[in-house]
C-alpha cells in the first residue's frame, strides 16, 4: 500500500526507515541538527529542512501520515522535566498547528515514557486534549525495544491518531527473546581506542555480582551501582562514555550502538563517534515503529474494506486518499 508522510524532529531518520520498510513515500523533512542531517542525508539521498519553528505549515506538502519524535529532553527523567515551560517542550505546539492546517489522516507521536507522569499526568492530558480537539481518535501505550527481538530495554511513549473513529491494537511482543551476542562485534576486530583502563576495569568488576552472564552490557547506573545484563540499558544521547560497557572491558562501536536501535548494517556513517553516541540515543528503534507501521496501516485497511463504496468516497472527500 502507498501513501505519503512527513518525518518532524526527524533525527537520523530511524521512524522514515519503520515507515518506508512497509510502503510509504516521504514527502517532507525537519531537523535541525547539522550532525543528524549529515547522517539523513547520506542515507536517505536529501537533506531535512532545519527549525521547525521557523518553516510555515503551509509550506509543508499534502501528506496521509505525520511522524514526529518531538524533543523529549523537556520531559525526560533524566533531564530537569520543564515541561511545556522548557522552549523544546512547546514544539509540540508547532506539530498541532501542522495538524490543524494539513489535516493528515493519521499521525505518530513518539516520546519517553516519563511524558504520560510528568506533572502528575497533565502535561500528557494535555497533549492528548489538544490532539482530540482537533478531531482525532487518539491512542497511546508505552512500548518496549526488548518486546521486539532488539537487545535494548528502552521504553517509549507512542501516540497514534486517525482522522476517522478507527478500531487500532497496538502490536504486540513477539515473543522472542533478544540475542545480545547477534549485535556484538569480536573484540579482536574492535579498535583499542574502545577499550577501556585497566582502573576502570577493576573498579567495575568489584562492584559487579558474581556469576553474571556473557555476553553482557554492564550498565552503571546514577549511584554508581554495576548491572551486567544479557541485554542493554537504554542508550542516552548525554550519558557518559563509560556508561554501558560491553563485558565490562570496551565500549560499544557506532555499528554496535546503530544496531542497539534496529538500524540495518548497510546504514552509512559518516559523522565521529561522539555524535553517533548522540544521535542513537536520540533515536527510535526501527523495529518498534515499524510494527507499529502495520498496525496503523492494517487498521485502515480493515475499516474501509467493510465499508461500502459510496460511502467511502464521502469519506475519502474530508480526508487524505491514503488507500
Amino acid at each position: 500500500m502507498k501513501f505519503r508522510f512527513i518525518d518532524l524532529f526527524a533525527g537520523i531518520g530511524g521512524i522514515r526507515l519503520g515507515f518506508e520498510n512497509i510502503g510509504g513515500k516521504c514527502v517532507f523533512s525537519s531537523e535541525w541538527d547539522k550532525y543528524a542531517q549529515d547522517t539523513y542525508e547520506a542515507n536517505f539521498g536529501e537533506r531535512p529542512q532545519g527549525d521547525l519553528t521557523q518553516i510555515k505549515p503551509e509550506a509543508i506538502p499534502d501528506h496521509d501520515i505525520l511522524l514526529a519524535g518531538f524533543p523529549c529532553q523537556a520531559f525526560s527523567i533524566c533531564g530537569d522535566q520543564k515541561g511545556f515551560l522548557d522552549t523544546r517542550g512547546t514544539l509540540f505546539f508547532n506539530i498541532e498547528e501542522i495538524l490543524r492546517i494539513k489535516l493528515p489522516y493519521a499521525f505518530l507521536l513518539e516520546n519517553v515514557k516519563n511524558i504520560k507522569s510528568h506533572d502528575r499526568g497533565r502535561t500528557f492530558n494535555t497533549i492528548i486534549r489538544h490532539l482530540e480537539n482537533l478531531g482525532y481518535c487518539v491512542y497511546h501505550t508505552v512500548l518496549n525495544s526488548l518486546d521486539f527481538g532488539i537487545s535494548q530495554k528502552r521504553e517509549r511513549t507512542i501516540i497514534v491518531g486517525f482522522r476517522d473513529n478507527i478500531e487500532f491494537y497496538f502490536p504486540k511482543s513477539i515473543g522472542i527473546k533478544p540475542n545480545l551476542s547477534i549485535i556484538l562485534e569480536s573484540d579482536d576486530d574492535v579498535d583499542s581506542k574502545y577499550f577501556v583502563s585497566p582502573e576502570i576495569r577493576k573498579k567495575r568488576l568489584l562492584k559487579v555480582k558474581p556469576n553474571y552472564p556473557i555476553p553482557a552490557i554492564w550498565h552503571e547506573n546514577k549511584s554508581g551501582n554495576i548491572s551486567a545484563l544479557e541485554y542493554s540499558c537504554a542508550l542516552r544521547a548525554g550519558a557518559s562514555y563509560n556508561y554501558l560497557l560491553v563485558n565490562g572491558i570496551r565500549r560499544l562501536t557506532s555499528r554496535e550502538l546503530l544496531r542497539l536501535q534496529g538500524f540495518p548494517d548497510n546504514f552509512k556513517i559518516v559523522v565521529p563517534y561522539t555524535q553517533i553516541r548522540k544521535q542513537t540515543g536520540n533515536s527510535v528503534t526501527v523495529p518498534v515503529i515499524e510494527a507499529v507501521a502495520q498496525q496503523i496501516i492494517t487498521s485502515i485497511q480493515l475499516k474501509y474494506s467493510a465499508t461500502p463504496k459510496y460511502i467511502r468516497k464521502k469519506l475519502w472527500e474530508t480526508v487524505s486518499p491514503i488507500l
